[in-house]
């Protein structure tokens, strides 16, 4: 029997009977309480459910609602929580590409920021190491390419994360003077109206982590969609 694919593009990347693993789309929440509102969780709970399957989902980790990329989900309590255990430890490799405006600090290097979450304004910012709330974030960057035309200049960036913070990549890169392009919370607000028609700069592209039950090693990537990104040769060969 061949299974129904979910309506957000048929981007299934694989499947067994203990996770699957897909991309979400830009614009769609990984999960959300808002009626009326579509997410991941429900897509793919009425993907099972089509395919006369149990609907459970397991949501493992987040992407921001305007970011493209890889998700894991549990299909049964014991994956997602083998899962939830391997994301706590630090044992998914979670890459990401990023458009950032300006020039960066180096052509690579480490960002170590302590940040605090404000969650009426839904934005993280830098702040001292001993400010109440804060926590550590890191993450290490390299320059894949450089768009010196445009004013100001855009840099392909490839991302790893090291820990996993509120916004990360979007508060420690616009704290250092290159926010992401299209970022209309944390960019350069003058472009805004007009980046953001191109999607926000940033895709987690690459996801590694180990199957919970068969305890092989499991890595996914994809190419970014959004137009933001489509004038980097680089990244078609990035990775």
């Amino acid at each position: 029997m061949t299974k129904k694919q979910p309506d957000h593009g048929r981007r299934i990347l694989y499947e067994d009977q203990d996770l699957l693993v897909c991309v979400k789309p830009a614009g769609i929440a990984a999960q959300t309480k808002k009626s009326g509102q579509q997410d991941m969780v429900s897509l793919l709970r009425n993907y099972r459910h089509a395919n006369g399957e149990e609907p459970y989902i397991g949501l493992v980790h987040r992407l921001d609602q305007p970011v493209e990329g890889i998700l894991v989900f549990g299909k049964h309590a014991g994956s997602t929580a083998a899962l939830s255990r391997q994301l706590t430890q630090g044992n998914f490799a979670k890459g990401y590409l990023a458009v950032a405006q300006g020039t960066m600090p180096a052509r690579e290097g480490k960002l170590v920021d302590f940040l605090k979450k404000d969650g009426r304004a839904n934005c993280s910012y830098v702040v001292g190491e001993k400010e109440p709330g804060a926590k550590r974030a890191e993450l290490l960057y390299q320059v894949l390419e450089t768009d010196a035309s445009l004013h100001p200049a855009r840099n392909l960036v490839k991302i790893q994360l090291l820990t996993g913070r509120h916004h990360q990549i979007r508060a420690q890169m616009a704290h250092v003077g290159t926010p992401l392009a299209g970022d209309c919370k944390y960019g350069i607000q003058s472009e805004a109206a007009g980046c953001c028609q191109e999607g926000l700069g940033l895709c987690a592209f690459e996801l590694v982590f180990v199957h919970p039950v068969l305890k092989k090693k499991m890595k996914f990537e994809i190419t970014p969609s959004q137009p933001v990104f489509q004038k980097f040769a680089a990244v078609q060969i990035s990775h």
